[in-house]
This record gives C-alpha cells, structure tokens and sequence, in this order.
C-alpha cells in the first residue's frame, strides 16, 4: 500500500497493478485512487474497462496498442478476470506493451502457484512457490499489492477517524467491542458507523447500548464463537449459536462452508506456527485479517492432536451425504455440532 501511495504522491506509475486479496474496501479504494491518480475522470477516450471471466485477450491487447488520445497515458481496468487462476499468454504481451499504456487488475483471489507443481509439492501450502506466470511477471515489470486488511492498530485508527470525522467519538474498549460484534470486513464496518451515526444523532459519544441496539452481529463473527464452544466442549452454547443463525435465515450450507473454512484455516496455522513467522506473514499466506492471527492461534490450542483434521474430514462427509439426499442439511450440521462438541 505504501508503494501505490508514493506512485500516486509521485505522479510516477508502474507500466501494471495487481491489487488482490480478502479485504474488498481496500482493493476498490485503491483501485479508485490509482484511477483518477493516472487518469482524469473526463478522459473517457483513453479509458477502457472490462469485467468478467470471458475477457476477450485480444480486445485488451489491441486498446494497449492504440497510441492515446491527446494524452500521455492510457488506461485499462481490468476487474474479476480470473486470469491469475489459470493459463494464459498475456504474460509475454505484458513485456512488450507501450509505456503509454498502464493497466490495473483487480481480483479477489489469485492462484500465484503452477497447479502441477502444487500437486507435486504438498508442502506448497506452507512454502511461498510463486511460478503462476502472469503473477510472476506482473510482479516483475509493475506492483502486486495483497490488501487482506489493516492491523488491528490501523483499523482502530481508520475507525475512530471516521467517527471523529462525523462528530462522533468512541472509547478503545467499545472501539473493540465494535469489531468483535460486527468483524474487520472495513467496508462492513462503515456501513454500520453510518448506521451509528445516524441514529446517535446530537449525541457525541457512541455507547456500547448504541452498538448492542444498532450493529448487525456478523455470521463469521457467530461461527467464530460457535468454534470457541466446539473447542471447549460447550455444546449448548454451540447449539445456542447454530439455532441463532438459523432464526435470521442463514442456510445449514452456508454455514458449514464456514465452519469448512474455519477449520481449513485453524490448520493451516497449525502447521504455520511450526516455522515461527511474525503474525504479518502468518495473515498473508492464510488470508486473514492480521490482527486476528492471534485470536485464531489462541482457539487451535482447544483441539487436540488431529482432531482439527478429522473435523474437516468428517464435514466433507457430511457435505457429500446431503448433497447426494442421505441427510437433511438442518440435521446434518447439527449432528456434526453434536458430535465436534461432545465430550468423548
């Protein structure tokens, strides 16, 4: 992020962008800073968007090739490509591109990994093998940039800023509370600040009354503590929390991709904490918010040898027998939260 500020400050640009990871606000806040920044708004002559899977490679090629329009740039977003996650030659393209061209990809997940080396390596979860090619040489010729959220340091300020900005001020322990209630997705978070904001009214301080009233709690936030209650072999809490998220509509399926996916990164830091990497690396290569590392390291401590493992492998199970009409889906997640919190 440092590096597109000094670009942005500079006025001077990489010839490519890649902006990618879990964080969403920040992505389209640079995405859009990047864009007025190499570009006025007016200029649509030199400005040439495109979205989706079924980008056609050549059109792109071609607009690049064009000499600009009364200016000394011109530029090209590129938005939800999947490129980055399969085979292509717009790699060798980038190479030759004029200097009057910039271009910006913006993508929720890339696949920076050659998909046969990751079946011949498995250890590939852990080690950083960076052979995608597009990835490589947009790395190589221009700036990557991974936004999967702020430290927890710097979403205290972003938060308390944005309030203080509206009249609004808001005490470090409710700051926190706030976040554990609502979560770190930062575009989730100013939605319910303009929520608070609106409804506090002439009142300057926001009181945890007012966040218990207003904030929507988060489903991961709830899958959070329902895995804390699996963990301690709280089975009433689990279940408590399981019905929580059945009364306010959310589907027995979403809900145990979530859980999946809970335990799939809870696993993944098992192995990581081996290598004793700072928090920082550890929230990169997981894909978490930085400032949650801690939070997730803390609750792999409740499952005990391959436990974690067995749990994910028995969910698969689960998934597969609804799927294929063996379970309802209410019951089945319910009988996996029965079984992961029971006491053996």
């Amino acid at each position: 992020m440092k590096t597109i500020v000094a670009h942005i400050k500079e006025g001077k640009f990489s010839p490519v962008y890649l902006l990618y990871g879990q964080e969403d606000y920040l992505r389209l806040l640079y995405r859009d800073k990047l864009r007025e920044a190499i570009l006025p708004p007016e200029d649509t002559m030199n400005y040439s968007y495109f979205e989706g899977k079924d980008i056609d490679l050549g059109e792109v090629e071609s607009i690049a090739d064009t000499v600009p329009f009364f200016s000394e740039q011109r530029l090209i977003l590129i938005e939800n490509s999947g490129l980055f996650k399969k085979q292509n030659d717009f790699a060798d393209y980038l190479k030759t591109m004029p200097d009057t061209t910039k271009i910006i990809f913006v993508e929720a997940e890339v696949d920076k990994r050659n998909k046969l080396k990751e079946l011949l390596n498995q250890v590939d979860k852990i080690l950083d093998i960076t052979d995608n090619e597009l990835f490589k040489a947009v790395k190589k010729l221009g700036t990557v940039a991974e936004l999967n959220g702020l430290p927890e340091k710097d979403l205290k300020v972003w938060a308390a800023a944005y309030l203080k900005k509206n009249g609004k001020n808001i005490t470090e322990q409710n700051l926190l509370y706030f976040f554990q209630k609502v979560g770190v997705d930062m575009k989730s978070l100013e939605n319910e600040m303009d929520k608070l904001i609106a409804y506090s009214m002439d009142e300057t301080i926001i009181t945890r009354e007012m966040l218990d009233e207003v904030c929507v709690e988060q489903t991961e936030g709830t899958i959070f503590q329902m895995i804390d209650a699996i963990g301690m072999k709280d089975q009433d809490q689990a279940l408590r929390l399981y019905y929580d998220l059945l009364e306010v509509r959310e589907k027995p399926m979403s809900i145990l991709f979530l859980i999946i996916r809970h335990f799939t990164i809870l696993n993944q830091l098992k192995d990581l904490s081996r290598l004793g990497l700072a928090a920082g690396e550890v929230a990169s290569k997981v894909g978490i918010p930085p400032f949650t590392v801690r939070k997730y390291q803390s609750q792999v401590k409740n499952f005990k040898g391959k436990e974690i493992i067995r749990n994910i492998e028995r969910c698969a199970q689960v998934e597969q027998e609804i799927k294929t009409g063996l379970l309802l889906d209410q019951i089945g997640v319910e009988l996996l939260i029965v079984e992961f919190s029971g006491t053996v």
